[in-house]
């Protein structure tokens, strides 16, 4: 079978001589599938000149004849092949024995699912008979029964859920393998239609080269070259027939449907459109440019940039390398590099900053015939305990002083008083030194200030810090000269030192008003409020009502029922409850108003001091308060004001950038102590005026740091901070809750309780005193000199002196010089004066000592013996 292939059909075994070619030809279908097949091909004899052809020769000998078989008739129709046959049949007995397998399955499902009916029917009828059987028994029993049938139920109904899930699933499984057998199916058929095609091809194939055949026997033009095979010449015959196989090879799509229709893809179309237009000169690209206003923040990236430009992003970047500035994509540009590119491209730059989102925040001035009269703003300024809370309560009948603590103010308090036919608002500052910052708040706000001085004290620190600032702020003010009721007042002394600061009162000729009243006896209230009514209708104070609120925050705190509460004083317009506010860095809306009596209400007007609550947060004494239009406006504000207030706070930790700022910095802080605090305050005022005055309490040796300051109780956060650093926790006016109480038991941690900041600073300074410890001082006792150096004993090398100036005594300290430089400095072991131990040898006589493990003295050297005194330290 080396050299012969044998083929069996219908019983006989046929030889394929030599004269027929074999070989495999590999066939290609859609979705990348293939098929070899066997070709065969005759040869054909080429006569030359002189040759006949050979005479057919009979016979069972004859080798050269080729023997075409004849199908038989059940094959004629279909031109398959004994194997495709058999593959046809075993496919379609396969597919019949699982049709009958999924009917005999589906009779099984059907028989079980008909017993299990049976089956569930039965135990139903029995569960019905044992129930009606039980229905006598007690109501316990009753209602276990109950249950039980309750649970037999749901297990049931779990089963026939589950039983339906395994019906559902074998459906699909089905459904999974009836599609399977139709893919299979369709692909026999697939390849039965391959094969006939093949037949068809090989058909043509044959009739070609019977025509050819006969067109040699004819004597035709056909003859062709000895040696050249009849399949290279079919193409040039073909060509010029017009034949069908010069396209290529045959598909099944060009079975089926004839000659493939290409359709013209979208991208294509588009392409022929674009070079149409090219063509007519309506390229886009030749299309004169819009010029656009081009907004440009600070910092913008080259994307950003491209894109509000209109232009790509390579145009951008290859702008950028021809000014030099090597950029990608996402990299960001700043404000005038952007705008020097914008104005490349052709287009009108508008700078925009991040602080443009306060632009609108303060309205337009209001026009003169809006503007109505509102009441006098009155600041009271003064040193500390010269009466002006005293004074203010004379005026609004009420009682404060009882509610501060030593009899100090501690807050800015804000109130309205009723004189006569008008108003009047008063802000009460505190007096003392660590309240300087708010007092400035309040000349801040204010139009008028009421300077209070004692009769019998004069003008005082804080009297004169008063006094700057009302004149920084342009305020006129009213002199009050109060505790005119002591024997020792004495206001002209108050006249005159006020000339020494530039205050010329009405006496001496001048254009400040001056009062003497008495506040505890009410005497001369009458005239200072007819002062303050005539200033207030010099001055002509108007404000426009109908507008949106402005004005300022006086103080805030933080309450523990009520949230973050803001003390505001109204400058213009009308604050009314449900207004969205911004204060600072914090928004809010307006949930309710408390006036200084304690009531609610609805509104308020224009130099009206009232409570607001509804911030999100504790905004700072001082801020400028504003009511917005809506919660984005108030967000963007303040997400802007927080973002600024962060980077300053990020800038002023990396303060030190130069060597020279480290360098000055390191050699400050060398030897200095810090002594940290945590301090917690009841109002954000407070907390300012405590973190001034403790900055000052230090000297060169030590500084108090606050760590951390803010408002309200003291927390657990507080004492884990403190516990970190080594802190002290102050808390004023304030008071730990029981987490933050129970954590500073157990670890330890001091908190304090002030309620008067003067005896808060006094003890932190007392603190920090104790920090240092206590301070020595040198005392020198006396001087000697070593004249000799000699052996003793056991004792080792004694130093022989001569005592020139004050005691040696055995008690004290001693340090050897040697050339005005100290080389050992401990204590003495030995004194001897001859040979009897002594405690002490005065000036002009001689000694001899030993030092405790020294020896390296040496004659010459000098002896100086000194004491140290202990002195307790302050700050």
């Amino acid at each position: 079978m080396s050299d012969e292939k044998k083929l069996t059909l219908s019983g006989r075994t046929l030889g394929v001589n030599k004269g027929v070619e074999t070989g495999q030809v590999r066939q290609s279908f859609s979705h990348g599938r293939s098929k070899a097949v066997v070709v065969e091909r005759k040869k054909k004899r080429v006569l030359t000149k002189g040759e006949t052809p050979a005479a057919p020769q009979t016979g069972p000998a004859q080798k050269q004849k080729t023997y075409v078989p004849k199908r038989p008739a059940s094959d004629a129709g279909q031109s398959l092949t004994n194997a495709e046959q058999e593959t046809r049949m075993k496919a379609l007995e396969d597919a019949n024995r699982r049709a009958e397998e999924e009917k005999r399955r589906a009779e099984e499902e059907a028989e079980r699912r008909a017993k299990e009916d049976a089956e569930r029917k039965k135990r139903e009828a029995a569960e019905a008979a044992a129930q009606e059987a039980a229905a006598h028994d007690d109501e316990a029993d009753a209602r276990k029964r109950a249950e039980e049938d309750a649970k037999r139920k749901a297990g049931l109904e779990a089963k026939r859920k589950a039983e339906a899930e395994a019906e559902k699933k074998a459906a699909d499984e089905l459904k999974v393998r009836e599609k399977a057998e139709a893919e299979a199916r369709k692909k026999a058929d697939l390849e039965a239609r391959t094969v006939q095609l093949k037949k068809a091809s090989e058909a043509r194939q044959a009739t070609t080269t019977e025509q050819d055949e006969e067109g040699r026997r004819r004597g035709g033009k056909r003859t062709k070259k000895a040696g050249v095979p009849a399949q290279q010449e079919r193409p040039a015959r073909g060509r010029g027939r017009g034949d069908d196989r010069r396209s290529g090879r045959l598909t099944l799509n060009r079975a089926l449907e004839g000659e493939e229709a290409r359709q013209r893809s979208l991208a294509a179309y588009k392409r022929a459109q674009a070079k149409k237009r090219g063509n007519h000169g309506m390229d886009a690209n030749n299309q004169p440019k819009q010029a656009r206003e081009v907004t440009i923040p600070e910092a913008i990236t080259v994307q950003e940039l491209a894109n509000r430009m209109a232009e790509k992003a390579t145009s951008v970047i290859k702008t950028l390398m021809g000014i030099g500035v090597m950029a990608t994509i996402n990299q960001t540009l700043d404000q005038d590099t952007a705008e020097l590119v914008v104005t490349e491209f052709g287009h009108a730059p508008k700078r925009v900053s991040a602080a443009d989102v306060e632009i609108g925040m303060v309205g337009e001035a209001d026009a003169a015939e809006d503007l109505l009269p509102r009441a006098p703003i009155v600041t009271v300024m003064g040193h500390v305990d010269h009466g002006k809370t005293s004074l203010l309560d004379a005026l609004r009948k009420a009682d404060v002083v009882s509610g501060e603590a030593g009899g100090i103010t501690q807050h800015i308090g804000a109130y309205q008083v009723d004189v006569g036919n008008q108003k009047i608002t008063f802000l009460d500052t505190p007096g003392h030194a660590a309240f300087t910052q708010m007092r400035a708040r309040g000349a801040s706000v204010t139009d008028i200030v009421v300077l209070v001085v004692a009769a019998d004290d004069g003008v005082m620190p804080q009297t004169i810090e008063a006094i700057n600032h009302s004149k920084a702020a342009g305020v006129p003010m009213i002199v009050a000269i109060n505790k005119m009721d002591k024997p020792a007042a004495n206001p002209d002394h108050v006249r005159q030192e006020l000339l020494q600061h530039e205050v010329v009162v009405e006496t001496f000729s001048g254009d400040t008003q001056e009062v003497e009243v008495s506040a505890k006896t009410g005497a001369g209230l009458d005239k200072l409020k007819e002062a303050i009514a005539l200033q207030a209708e010099i001055l002509e104070l108007k404000a426009n009502p109908n507008r949106s609120a402005e004005g300022v925050v006086v103080e805030a705190e933080l309450d523990k029922g009520r949230g973050p509460v803001a003390t505001v004083l109204v400058q213009r317009g009308t604050l009314r409850v449900g207004d969205i506010f911004v204060a600072g860095p914090e928004w809010g809306r307006v949930r309710a108003l408390v006036n200084d009596r304690g009531q609610q209400v609805k509104e308020a007007g224009p130099s009206q001091p009232v409570e607001v609550l509804g911030a999100n947060g504790t905004p700072g004494a001082g801020d400028e308060f504003a009511v917005v239009e809506n919660e984005a406006r108030a967000r963007e504000v303040t997400a802007y004001r927080q973002d600024l207030m962060r980077d300053k706070r990020h800038a002023a930790a990396a303060a030190p950038k130069t060597l020279e700022s480290i360098f000055s910095q390191m050699k400050e802080n060398e030897g200095l102590m810090q002594f940290d605090v945590v301090v917690k305050g009841d109002v954000q005022g407070s907390v300012e005026a405590i973190t001034q005055a403790l900055a000052k309490a230090g000297n060169e040796d030590i500084q108090c740091r606050v760590i951390h300051g803010a408002v309200g109780g003291i927390t657990e956060t507080d004492i884990a901070l403190a516990q970190a650093s080594g802190a002290l926790v102050i808390g004023f006016n304030v008071r730990p809750n029981k987490q933050a109480r129970d954590l500073a038991e157990a670890e330890g941690i001091t908190i304090k309780y002030y309620s008067v900041i003067y005896n808060l600073i006094d003890d932190v300074k007392a603190a920090m005193a104790g920090e240092l410890g206590p301070e020595f001082k040198e005392n020198v006792v006396g001087r000697a000199e070593i004249r000799d150096a000699f052996q003793a004993g056991k004792a080792g090398k004694a130093a022989g002196c001569f005592v020139v100036e004050g005691n040696i005594r055995r008690d004290c300290k001693a340090r050897i010089l040697r050339d005005d430089v100290i080389i050992y400095e401990g204590e003495i072991d030995n004194l001897r004066r001859f040979k009897d131990d002594v405690k002490e040898v005065h000036s002009g006589q001689e000694c001899g000592l030993t030092f405790e493990n020294y020896h390296d003295f040496k004659a010459g050297d000098v002896l100086e013996v000194y004491e140290l005194e202990e002195i307790q330290r302050t700050l």
